[in-house]
């Protein structure tokens, strides 16, 4: 069977998270053939992979949402009723007819210069102006409304690789090209969401600098919109954890059509790994991340800088790439420098078995999560944890129960809470221990890699079934 997977934003351009959970699936799955169709942000990132393609990944397809065809003239200039009526219905986000999309993008001589700049996408978009924004001036709409479906026209004029299933790894611009491969080529589409894709965008662009006032409103309702293009046309709809189907089901997927799958981990992968030093009289503090602003490391520095000021002997490995987002990675360092904090280490990437046994404590931060990698490593290698209330992080850590607990949950950016939650575990020998060995109990019960892998492999067999008994039935 050939699995094409597609992916937004990850693999293999980045290490960890959901890249490891493709690599993952790839790897352990080596029966079936898989060709990657991912998307990146700028066409300047191709071919840039940070991660080791496995032997059963034949082949990678790439689309850029900055590679459009805008100075390309050529095409036709107009569109049919049938087309047009499409463009406004997705507009507006009345019973949306995408296959028309997809037919118009892919199968039809249009030149995106032409749609975006012509007389037919101009009314359109003037006609949801009027109902919805006129209070604004005109121009500004126009222009951020065409540099909003500038990106998903751009990824769905690419071609996409011929698979027997296509698996989206995220909602968004990932589902919305899983549709249309699957209708193109009459195959069966799943998705597999790690966190909630539009929330997380949602909460980026309430944060966002680049854009201001009713433009967020604009921007998070075209993210809901393109997520409801899979969430209506996937055959099968797989989460993470229980809330995110409970999540899903409340933005229009249907109950019988969705599951819950864990994330899975190498049990005995993280046994037998190095441990500190006899002698080292630290306590040790690690975080397996990226270093951007979701996962919030600032707030991680400012809880340390005030957990140290009441335990000395304390350090914090910050491991991942510090590359991703150099500006943020430089307000980090800044924001320890003006602390004056000491015992703050950036180590860079790592291999994670070789490094998080000396750990006494992993930490997470992040503002979004789905059901953290790091976590799992950390609970296998019987780690102490200390996570924020995000994705499913406070089931994952049983954190209801303080005797079955594998670690201590805190409010998202809550330096206070943070800090004491680390001082807490610092001074407590016995309590990191013992969350440390539920934390081994809960993975061994629910989170072991051979779990995950068998109910993708089910997945993939029901899903390749459904269509072979389709053709018998014709």
């Amino acid at each position: 069977m050939k699995i094409c997977l597609m992916v937004e934003g990850a693999y293999p351009y980045l290490r960890g998270g959901v890249s490891s959970w493709c690599n993952d699936i790839i790897t352990k799955l080596p029966e079936h053939e898989f060709v990657i169709q991912t998307i990146a942000a700028y066409k300047a990132d191709g071919g840039k992979f940070l991660c080791t393609l496995p032997d059963n990944v034949t082949a990678v397809s790439e689309a850029f949402l900055d590679g459009g065809d805008t100075g390309n003239k050529k095409g036709r200039k107009r569109l049919t009723k049938k087309e047009y009526e499409s463009l406004r219905a997705l507009m507006f986000g009345d019973d949306e007819k995408w296959e028309d999309i997809f037919e118009m993008l892919q199968n039809r001589p249009i030149s995106l210069h032409n749609l975006l700049m012509g007389p037919d996408f101009f009314r359109a978009a003037r006609d949801f102006y009027d109902a919805n924004y006129s209070r604004v001036a005109f121009a500004d709409f126009l222009w951020t409304f065409r540099s909003m479906f500038l990106p998903i026209f751009t990824v769905l004029k690419c071609p996409y690789p011929q698979a027997d299933v296509y698996h989206a790894v995220a909602t968004g611009y990932a589902g919305v090209i899983a549709c249309c491969a699957g209708y193109l080529y009459n195959k069966p589409v799943i998705l597999t969401e790690h966190g909630i894709y539009t929330r997380e965008r949602e909460e980026e662009i309430i944060r966002a600098k680049w854009t201001k006032g009713i433009y967020k409103d604009l921007w998070i309702a075209h993210f809901y919109k393109l997520s409801s293009c899979i969430y209506n046309r996937a055959d099968r709809i797989y989460s993470l954890f229980k809330r995110a189907r409970e999540t899903q089901i409340e933005l229009g997927c249907s109950e019988e059509g969705t599951e819950v799958i864990h994330n899975g981990i190498h049990y005995a992968g993280m046994q037998g790994i190095p441990l500190k030093e006899p002698d080292d009289v630290f306590v040790n503090f690690g975080a397996v991340l990226r270093v951007v602003p979701i996962k919030d490391v600032k707030t991680m520095i400012s809880a340390f800088h005030h957990a140290r000021e009441t335990i000395s002997n304390i350090r914090l490995y910050i491991m991942g790439g510090t590359n991703e987002d150099e500006d943020y990675y430089q307000e980090c360092v800044e924001l320890i420098e003006m602390l004056g904090t000491e015992g703050i280490i950036f180590t860079g990437h790592i291999m994670v078995k070789d490094h998080i046994g000396k750990m006494d404590v992993i930490l997470l931060t992040s503002i979004s999560e789905g059901q953290p990698l790091s976590l799992l490593e950390g609970m296998a290698a019987g780690k102490a944890c200390i996570a924020t209330r995000v994705g499913d992080c406070f089931d994952m850590l049983a954190a209801d129960d303080p005797e079955k607990a594998a670690g201590i949950v805190v409010p998202v950016m809550s330096v206070g809470k943070l800090a004491e939650a680390m001082v807490a575990l610092a001074v407590d020998d016995n309590l990191r221990k013992r969350m440390g060995e539920n934390g081994r109990k809960i993975v061994l019960d629910s989170y072991l890699d051979t779990m995950m892998i068998d109910k993708y492999r089910a997945a993939y067999d029901l899903a390749f079934g459904a269509v072979k008994k389709a053709k018998a039935r014709v």
